[in-house]
């Protein structure tokens, strides 16, 4: 059964500081519109958060971990090992995550949801695991309700830590051996696609490999057909402890008024999760960049987004959305610092 908080609608923007924002654009000295996607970032920034002149100088980055059980039928490169191995790289600082949030001087915390090899205390490490990975998604379930609500806590509660802290931007991030496979069933099963159109390489497979991931995503609808279009059970039968986390911390964030950048294919996979869950979180998720992961465009498609970057990019971890940060700062300084024409003593258009 859903939480009752799941059920609870995203704050509003503020629309009349948005108009503002709007018009302050207008009387900036460059030409309306010149700096394009700039000046929408700064307006948007303005209405989530209620300023007319929005700040994202307090960053919070969140990387959740798990694994998952189909990593048994052979749909990744990397042993599930690799899940606990990386979170240890990201508490001693040497994941591309870690470098990200040092340049950003931006928070990071990771939160163990459910790695198959369970770890040591670690600096900068939430424990908050539901079980040692998922389930094989191709034979049952990947997770029990129960788990599925943990999971979903888990990332309400990171959000409820950052919150506390005044946070300005929320990014979340994921490690978890196997979760292309888990991220392109659940797609798949919402948006009722093609396995064959939503599998994709992952961490390096080549044609042979990703027909293969293909066809173990093809026996896992088979199984859960009962979920199709449903996104509460195809995130329970299909999903991973890590997206679940995501789709809870994004739900939160909206519930809050905390804008989030989402990062690339296993973020954009929640984020579709939880727009069918809560449709009023849409205007409260920015999308940072266009994964090279194939999939990643049907489900920007599905969503009617367009990312603000296209990098080439597909490691996860939150790395695309960081990476982005910069841009959303300059679009703010750029609202914030610039003279209008009357400041300026520059003559406007006659337009």
């Amino acid at each position: 059964m859903k939480p009752q908080w799941i059920e609870t609608g995203a704050r509003g923007v503020d629309e009349s500081v948005e108009q503002r924002a709007i018009e302050r654009q207008q009387i900036l000295t460059k030409p309306a519109g010149s700096l394009g996607q700039l000046e929408a970032v700064a307006v948007r920034m303005a209405g989530l958060q209620g300023s007319e002149r929005p700040q994202v100088n307090d960053v919070q980055i969140v990387v959740f971990a798990a694994d998952h059980g189909v990593a048994a039928e052979g749909v990744s490169l990397f042993p599930q090992a690799v899940t606990a191995e990386m979170i240890r790289n990201f508490a001693r600082g040497g994941a591309a995550i870690s470098v990200a949030a040092r340049s950003l001087g931006a928070r990071l915390e990771v939160v163990d949801v459910g790695a198959a090899v369970e770890i040591e205390p670690l600096p900068g490490v939430v424990r908050q695991r539901v079980a040692d990975g998922t389930e094989n998604l191709a034979h049952r379930a990947a997770m029990s309700e129960r788990q599925l609500v943990e999971a979903l806590e888990a990332g309400r509660q990171a959000v409820d830590r950052a919150s506390t802290r005044g946070v300005q931007l929320f990014i979340g991030g994921e490690m978890g051996i196997a979760n292309t496979t888990s991220a392109a069933a659940l797609a798949c099963s919402i948006l009722d696609e093609m396995p064959e159109r939503l599998a994709g390489p992952g961490t390096g497979f080549d044609e042979a490999g990703v027909r293969h991931k293909a066809d173990v995503i093809k026996r896992a609808l088979g199984t859960h057909a009962h979920a199709a279009g449903d996104a509460w059970e195809s995130l329970r039968c299909l999903g991973g402890f890590e997206i679940a986390a995501l789709v809870g911390a994004y739900l939160s964030c909206a519930q809050r008024g905390i804008p989030v950048l989402v990062d690339g294919y296993i973020c954009i996979s929640a984020a579709l999760v939880a727009q069918r869950l809560q449709p009023s979180v849409e205007p409260w998720l920015l999308y940072a960049h266009t994964s090279a992961e194939p999939e990643y465009a049907r489900i920007a498609q599905a969503l009617q987004i367009d990312p603000l970057l296209n990098l080439g990019m597909r490691l996860g971890e939150g790395s695309g959305a960081a990476v982005t940060v910069p841009l959303i700062r300059m679009a703010c300084a750029l609202h914030n610092e610039m003279a209008t024409f009357a400041e300026a003593g520059v003559s406007e258009s006659n337009a």
